[in-house]
């Protein structure tokens, strides 16, 4: 049974899979000066509906997906931690190949990450209690918050605020090595969760393909729901791609390290947020040579 399934995960792989996180947003965090987050605020409205399609929007959309199909805890927990994880990591790249907002799209990075301190804790506390099954999951691993919030400060913050410092006071360095660090970042994750994966494979073999149609749903929920979110508020069809992308591509390997980190690997849990990691960069390049296609009006 999924429920009672438990993904090896060692220490030392976990501890990799921290490092591996922080190179990453290191490399989105390479891409901001100061001045990025002043001129959000002289306009910020953009900005904020991307918080609140990635931060509210998202997890009522999954809560309601969870209370349709009635999946099994582990899940149905899984499919709410992954909501409640800022962007992904590929999001910018993906965004800027689909003609939309990057400079939107890597602040709402940075801003979601910061706040997924505070938030990403508090979502997963409150929509997995309304749901009885991954309720009882909660209570009997007795998640604290704030450890949560201290290993996302740690992964993501802190290289945040070193990318911006370096690229502030030495730009001509930053210049040098973003492109190969982020293409590097990339490769070195993508393997990463390829040999978690390989070394777990029976396991994932077993649940992926009852998990694959939902993960699939759970992704277009969310893409939809930013474009919605987006164009309700009516923003450009050039910002209007930076949400919408933003939404749907989530920090599966931040999900993966809080659930080996904090519920003991459990199996369901652990596949929703693996296949969410394959998936969501397909359906994101997909989405992204469509739009790419046309320019989008700012």
């Amino acid at each position: 049974m999924i429920d009672e399934a438990v993904l090896d995960f060692t220490p030392a792989s976990l501890m990799l899979l921290n490092g591996i996180l922080a190179i990453v947003m290191f490399s989105i965090a390479i891409d901001l000066l100061p001045r990025d987050f002043k001129m959000l605020a002289k306009g910020p409205k953009p900005l904020l509906v991307g918080l609140l399609s990635q931060f509210i929007v998202l997890p009522v959309l999954t809560f309601l997906l969870v209370l349709v199909v009635q999946p099994q805890a582990s899940v149905a927990l899984g499919l709410i931690l992954v909501a409640a994880c800022p962007g992904g990591n590929i999001s910018n790249f993906i965004t800027h190949r689909a003609g939309g907002n990057a400079a939107l799209s890597v602040s709402m990075t940075a801003f979601a990450t910061v706040g997924a301190i505070i938030l990403t804790p508090l979502n997963i506390a409150f929509w997995g209690s309304l749901y009885e099954p991954s309720a009882e999951i909660l209570r009997a691993t007795a998640i604290d918050p704030v450890n949560i919030a201290i290993t996302v400060g740690l992964m993501l913050v802190l290289p945040l605020v070193l990318g911006v410092t370096l690229n502030t006071h030495r730009p001509a360095l930053t210049r040098k090595l973003r492109r190969p660090l982020q293409w590097l970042s990339m490769a070195i994750f993508v393997a990463f969760i390829v040999l978690a994966l390989a070394a777990n494979w029976a396991q994932f073999l077993a649940y992926a393909g009852a998990i694959a149609g939902l993960v699939v749903l759970h992704n277009a929920i969310a893409l939809g729901g930013g474009f919605a979110t987006a164009s309700l508020a009516r923003l450009s069809p050039y910002d209007r791609r930076a949400v919408t992308i933003e939404t749907g591509i989530q920090n599966s390997g931040l999900g993966l390290v809080l659930i080996f980190g904090f519920f003991g690997g459990l199996g369901g849990m652990a596949v929703v947020a693996a296949f969410w990691g394959i998936w969501h960069a397909i359906s994101g390049l997909a989405l992204a040579s469509i739009l790419g296609r046309t320019e989008a009006a700012r």
